[in-house]
């Protein structure tokens, strides 16, 4: 008879460890959240004039105010901080982790659209990645142009230098910069309000434009305009998702408490100065935000922009290695190599592939539009169809997941989406100026994962062909001779015997005194309590088959919670060897996928990384056993 039990280390610590005081948190938050959104003055107000050429009066610059306005209340301040931010997967957010949350709760017909909903916006992020470095750093280094005429002919190369020498120190890990991201951003936030009120001190009736209904005057003069504008003007929420995916680093609270009490006031107080310097000069420079600044301050002030841009900057980077370590444990991309850059935090990893990818793509995009005005072109498409698919999803979450009933969830969800989506169609026009390359690089992901999630699922079910219980395939083999050690077998199927075990059985009709037959799981929620990590089940003498639990976001680290498993017996220093199945795949005529798809699959297989290094395997004690498989 087998027996189960459970086995973890005491004390099991929460991912919030360390914790420390909410103003504590909440400066950190500036540091991390509020770096792509905070950055946002330096061309965004500018952009909704420059794009569709408004005739500056009092009716149009009040409309674009009102609108930035109440786009930061009802975006940011009631949909992510008021609802979106409380759909918590386990204290983490992000449109991955809000993915997992609503699959098991949903019916198998919806399954497979809610999946490429999530798919598709996690892609979709990469493009804003890709983006947001480019035309942050490119709008702060043209105020040195704005300065002098003599900093022109450098804007780019010196945009470049910023760029390359931030992914370069990627590898270094962040701990050492992130101590100073905070202070940083809180002069940042604080000069953005100086420059603010310096300027409706000299037009106070810019105020007005509190009133939403400048939004309904704004559309009355021009509908075509206004609405057009609305795909520049969003670009002062293009921060809005940060909020969300970085909740589980700080808590929502915290990151509540930063945007109010500083982020929000120093944001409106800016673009209400901008609005004031329009309305006092209607032929206002084309670099505005710079314009409202002294000729003395403007050197200083486009060395603090570049600060806050770099900063900026790092809170996307950083995003994107933590995306890709979740797309990874939930099998929507292949394993890549990762470095972890902190003994202490988890959650900071480098991924040197993304890395890279990032930093030819960004520098690239400088190259190629070479203005930050022309990146703005191809800037919102991303974001604002991702916003329209996790208000989707939130549906989804209130309806199965909080019980609401359906006309709550409409009541609350409708108007949210009906924003997103004029966000959205007022960006579409911008495809083809630029807006196609995000929507490019999202589609080429997209396929990527979804070919690869399938193509796993393949391998799977080829692999299931012939399986055997672990005790059947004992039996058939007769009684082998035992030898001493501990040999552990890395195999998914929980129960069945792994091949690996099968060949050691037939080529060298041996078992270790202590055979431990592995399945490591990832479940749809970031973190497993050290509790629930290991199940044991003993299936005959000596013979053991774990089933171990990661979280979406956790760092699988399979030979520490073995030995943290008491009832396997494992000293710490026990002489372990681990087996591991590696599949040859083979693309074939048997039904499943489509040709290309499978010759897709074949080639991002061969560019994974092993699961030996992904699992923390020693080198020196694993064997890898190939195994051929057909799709």
């Amino acid at each position: 008879m087998s027996t189960t039990t459970r086995a973890g280390e005491e004390g099991d610590a929460s991912h919030h460890a360390g914790g420390g005081s909410r103003v504590a948190l909440g400066l950190g938050a500036l540091g991390v959240v509020f770096g792509d959104i905070g950055t946002s003055p330096l061309y965004a107000f500018r952009e909704a004039f420059h794009h569709q050429h408004l005739t500056v009066d009092s009716t149009t610059v009040l409309g674009v105010a009102s609108v930035a306005f109440w786009a930061l209340v009802i975006i940011i301040s009631v949909k992510y901080l008021s609802l979106v931010m409380r759909a918590d997967n386990r204290g983490e957010g992000g449109i991955l982790a809000l993915t997992a949350l609503v699959l098991p709760r949903t019916g198998p017909a919806r399954i497979g659209t809610l999946v490429m909903l999530g798919v598709f916006g996690t892609a979709l992020l990469y493009g804003d990645g890709l983006i947001t470095p480019a035309i942050s750093v490119l709008s702060a280094v043209e105020g040195f142009e704005v300065a002098s005429s003599a900093f022109k002919d450098v804007v780019l190369p010196l945009a470049c230098a910023i760029l390359a020498g931030l992914f370069l120190v990627q590898r270094r890990g962040t701990a050492g910069i992130g101590k100073v991201f905070g202070p940083v951003m809180v002069v940042w936030f604080t000069v953005l309000g100086v420059l603010g009120v310096s300027q409706i001190l000299q037009h106070p009736a810019v105020l007005q434009a509190i009133n939403p209904i400048n939004i309904a005057h704004f559309f009355a003069f021009d509908p075509g305009k206004a609405f057009l504008t609305l795909g520049s003007i969003f670009l002062v929420v293009t921060g809005g998702e940060a909020l969300y995916a970085d909740m589980g680093h700080f808590g929502r609270r915290p990151i509540a408490m930063a945007w109010y009490g500083i982020a929000l006031p120093g944001l409106m107080l800016n673009y209400f100065g901008q609005a004031a310097l329009r309305l006092r000069e209607p032929g206002a420079v084309d670099h505005q935000f710079y314009g409202m600044a002294p000729d003395w301050a403007i050197i200083p002030l486009a060395v603090l922009a570049t600060m806050a841009t770099v900063i900026a900057s790092q809170a996307l980077i950083s995003g994107a290695f933590s995306l890709t370590v979740q797309a990874m444990q939930l099998e929507f991309l292949p394993r890549l190599r990762i470095r972890h850059t902190s003994r202490h935090h988890i959650g900071q990893v480098y991924v040197p592939l993304v890395n890279w990818a990032l930093m030819v793509g960004s520098i690239g995009l400088v190259l190629g539009f070479r203005t930050s005005s022309n990146l703005a072109g191809a800037y919102g498409i991303a974001v604002t169809s991702t916003m329209v698919i996790t208000s989707i999803l939130f549906f989804v979450v209130a309806r199965n997941l909080w019980r609401w009933s359906t006309g709550k969830a409409l009541l609350v969800v409708t108007p949210l989406l009906l924003i997103d989506l004029a966000f959205l169609g007022a960006n579409i026009p911008k495809i083809p100026a630029g807006g196609w390359f995000p929507l490019l690089v999202a589609a080429v992901l997209f396929v990527q994962m979804i070919v690869w999630r399938r193509g796993r699922q393949l391998v799977a079910i080829a692999l299931r062909r012939g399986e055997r219980p672990i005790a059947d395939a004992l039996h058939d083999f007769g009684p082998p001779e035992r030898i001493a050690g501990t040999a552990v077998f890395l195999f998914k199927d929980v129960g069945k015997a792994p091949p690996a075990l099968l060949s050691n059985l037939r080529h060298n009709q041996v078992l270790h005194e202590t055979t431990i037959v592995l399945s490591v799981q990832t479940v749809d929620a970031p973190h497993v309590a050290a509790s629930e990590r290991v199940v044991v089940t003993t299936v005959g003498e000596g013979i053991h088959q774990v089933v171990m639990r990661f979280g979406f976001m956790e760092d699988p680290d399979v030979p520490a919670a073995l030995r943290s498993a008491g009832e396997l017996g494992l000293s710490p220093d026990e002489d372990v060897t681990y087996f591991v199945g590696r599949e040859s795949v083979l693309s074939t005529s048997i039904p499943g996928m489509h040709p290309m798809f499978e010759k897709l699959y074949v080639l991002l297989h061969r560019g994974a990384d092993s699961a030996a290094r992904f699992f923390k395997l020693p080198p020196e004690d694993v064997f890898e056993v190939g195994t051929h498989v057909e799709i």
